[in-house]
């Protein structure tokens, strides 16, 4: 059990690694807070979601399943 449990944390690790520069290569949406209570609110916090938006998603959602096994495991044994 301590093999996968060394496993999982590698994986937890590098998906950390990779969601971060998954975060730094999206396109900043411009004006910040400024424009999400104006008149591009909408625009702001987006109504589509584009590949690489929908890809950070799975890869944070990874990211959560990894670490609730971690944690669900750490209370087993």
């Amino acid at each position: 059990m301590d093999i996968v449990k060394i496993i999982l944390q590698i994986l937890f690790v590098l998906n950390a690694i990779f969601l971060i520069g998954i975060v730094l290569m999206q396109e900043g949406k411009g004006g910040g807070l400024g424009n999400a209570f104006g008149g591009a609110g909408g625009e702001a916090f987006g109504h589509g979601v584009g590949g690489i938006n929908r890809f950070t998603a799975y890869v944070a959602g990874s990211l959560m399943v990894i670490a609730l096994t971690l944690a669900l495991m750490n209370n087993v044994g």
